[in-house]
């Protein structure tokens, strides 16, 4: 049976998709996509000391800040609308330990950035990342008995993290960890001490990735005590993507207000997927290995780098994401200013 023709007889198409592209204001009109500076989450690694800038090798135009240096670039951040900053805290090596009881230390580096931040610039929300690798010498996101991460003894140690961040004055509570039942215990050890209005946004479908490389340099966390497992023994496979709505499902039956997928890039189907089933706020983070490859392309030569990073964060917008974790989100808001 032959098919049918789509040329009318005339031999000219009816429906010509290009007449809508033709013009900008058609274009505009009927774009499916809009990516504003209020997609952002502009993450940050904050350090002891005072005005210093320390740059991060692996990440081009990144650098480790002071507490009084954060505050002018949170201040430069709610100026260009990015509603959100993300916190992380490169903690000095005598600090650290086996057990990471910094990490709920009232006066560590992490509570005294999250206090003074939000005195000097309150209309910015503060987002806490919650594991244990910035605080271990061993450099798991959790406790180390024996030759294991002890999933139990590890959610017991985020709590208390979670509520001294809390006290401190955080607004979103974020555990990156991947420990099983945490989202839960934080919830409950929330409500139970006064922070019910606290938000959780829970690192639901965190994989085991190579992507992560010049963040845990920022850290200052190795490789080399992982064992020969690495983190994969709590982080996901990448090569799955049903397992990421289990464990999406889990976190927002044990109260996660919101989720996120980690990796980004190559992870946008599992991103489509979440946000396609559940409906709830979904994040995305473009990680340290995705910016760094962006900016390395960039100073080779072979990329336009404002048209690829906007093109990259509307990517994470066409596949479901309500916010974006970006290194490159003061640029992109520039960008977007015009």
């Amino acid at each position: 049976m032959s098919r049918p023709s789509v040329i009318p007889p005339t031999g000219f198409p009816f429906t010509r998709p290009r007449r809508t592209r033709m013009a900008g204001w058609s274009r505009r009109l009927v774009q499916e996509n809009r990516l504003s500076a209020a997609d952002l989450i502009w993450p940050v690694f904050v350090i002891d000391g005072e005005n210093e800038a320390r740059p991060i090798s692996g990440l081009p135009g990144v650098s480790r800040l002071t507490i009084d240096l954060l505050i002018v670039e949170a201040k430069r951040a709610v100026g260009l609308g990015i509603p959100a900053i993300a916190l992380f805290p490169a903690v000095d090596p005598s600090r650290k330990s086996d057990e990471a009881e910094e990490a709920w230390n009232p006066d560590g580096l992490m509570q005294r950035a999250i206090r003074a931040v939000k005195a000097a610039v309150p209309d910015i929300g503060l987002i806490g990342d919650v594991a244990l690798d910035p605080y271990t010498l061993h450099g798991h996101d959790g406790i180390v008995v024996g030759d294991r991460v002890d999933n139990d003894e590890s959610v017991a140690a985020l709590v208390k993290m979670a509520l001294a961040q809390a006290e401190a004055g955080i607004d979103v509570i974020a555990p990156s960890d991947m420990m099983d039942g945490r989202i839960g215990a934080i919830r409950e050890a929330l409500e139970e001490n006064g922070y019910s209005q606290t938000l959780i946004l829970s690192y639901a479908a965190k994989y085991s990735s190579g992507f992560y490389g010049p963040f845990r340099d920022a850290l200052g966390v190795t490789g080399a005590s992982y064992g020969p497992q690495g983190k994969a023994t709590y982080q996901m496979d990448p090569a799955n993507s049903d397992e990421a709505l289990q464990e999406v499902a889990i976190d927002l039956s044990e109260g996660a207000d919101w989720v996120m997928v980690k990796p980004g890039m190559p992870y946008l189907d599992v991103l489509y997927r979440v946000k396609e089933t559940f409906a709830v706020p979904t994040f995305a983070y473009h990680v340290s290995g995705e910016y760094a490859m962006w900016k390395a392309g960039v100073a080779a030569g072979y990329i336009d780098g404002n048209r690829t990073l906007l093109e990259t964060l509307i990517g994470f917008k066409r596949a479901g994401a309500d916010g974006i974790l970006t290194y490159a989100a003061l640029e992109a808001a520039e960008l977007l200013r015009g």
